[in-house]
């Protein structure tokens, strides 16, 4: 037995991609035939299971096999995205977060959870992008990155829930994902109505949920991540603008920080962790970006995209959950903005 059969997985080329989507595409990333499940030959030599590509990925590539150049996003393109896909609903209720865990506990643990979060993401761009080297790949989602894990993997037992693990993780991403779209609706809904029942009459906010599916039935509709990159930045500059608005309301006669509580019982810390960890909503958007990145590599390092975007997403959770608070204390509304006067609007 050589060492070339013997060993479980290839490296990759920059050069060959082409060739290497071509594969992709026919079910093969070796010379050798690629079955549809994985399994184990003789040599222990690991084969890895056909991973198609769905419309979304190909749309990456030409006809030919060439990369697209116009489809790739440049690293301020996934810095405005990672900001849009980080900066939600839940950062306007992380007041509500601390209220339910103390001042002191409350911030220390989104500290220790923004690291996590981190963390996290840094592993899942690096597995994904050294399984892409190894099996001759250009990219993989995350279904494809659980489903690859356990393929290659020495355990006999474990390979034989590849298909398994793919399938657990699409159904989690869907979940995870409407939920987070759910509350979207609910929270736009919710504070239209409190200002336009202010000016026009109480109305149901059922019906402002209906009025905002039309545009975002459209939005929804944009596949290619570098034509929805406009979007995104003029979504962050609303948001740094509400953000604003909040930060000027928010730092009128603050109170000392004695008076409000450093603790709250044990009875309230799982709410504070359910809205804490709602608020890190961003990990689905992290493989994606990266996916069709110019130059993926830049996602890592101390000061790379990744670093970069989650700082800024960080330091803003921790500013809005520590001055929300302070100023409203234990009358802090689910989402902060209910607390801002509507007769100013």
């Amino acid at each position: 037995m050589s060492t070339q059969e013997a060993e479980p997985l290839i490296s990759c080329d920059k050069a060959d991609e082409s060739s290497v989507y071509q594969k992709r595409r026919s079910g093969v990333v070796s010379d050798a035939s690629i079955p549809s499940s994985p399994e184990i030959v003789r040599a222990k030599k690991i084969i890895i299971p056909d991973i198609s590509i769905s419309d979304d990925d190909s749309d990456l590539f030409s006809d030919a096999g060439e990369d697209v150049p116009d489809h790739k996003i440049s690293n301020t393109d996934t810095i405005i995205h990672l900001l849009k896909g980080n900066i939600g609903p839940g950062i306007l209720a992380l007041p509500d977060a601390i209220k339910n865990s103390g001042l002191v506990v409350g911030n220390i643990g989104l500290v220790v959870m923004a690291t996590i979060c981190v963390h996290c993401m840094h592993m899942l761009v690096n597995t994904s992008q050294e399984l892409c080297r190894r099996t001759n790949l250009p990219f993989l989602t995350y279904s494809d990155v659980a489903e690859t894990c356990f393929a290659t993997s020495s355990s006999s037992r474990l390979r034989a829930f590849a298909s398994t693990a793919r399938t657990v993780i699409d159904v989690f991403l869907c979940i995870t994902q409407l939920g987070f779209c759910c509350v979207y609706f609910v929270f736009i809904s919710q504070n239209l109505q409190q200002i336009f029942d202010h000016y026009y009459g109480e109305i149901n906010y059922h019906i402002y949920m209906a009025i905002i599916l039309i545009p975002m039935l459209f939005l929804v509709s944009i596949r290619n991540l570098k034509y929805l990159s406009p979007v995104s930045m003029l979504a962050n500059i609303l948001q740094f603008i509400g953000l604003g608005i909040i930060f000027f309301y928010v730092f009128q006669d603050l109170p000392c920080t004695w008076d409000r509580k450093p603790f709250a019982s044990i009875g309230q810390l799982p709410l504070f962790f359910g809205t804490a960890i709602y608020a890190f909503e961003g990990i689905g958007v992290v493989l994606p970006l990266e996916n069709q990145m110019k130059t993926s590599a830049d996602m890592k390092g101390w000061n790379g995209v990744l670093n970069t975007s989650m700082v800024i997403v960080s330091c803003l959770y921790i500013a809005v959950a520590f001055f929300g608070y302070l100023k409203y204390g234990d009358s802090v509304a689910g989402s902060i903005t209910l607390n801002l006067p509507v007769n100013e609007l």
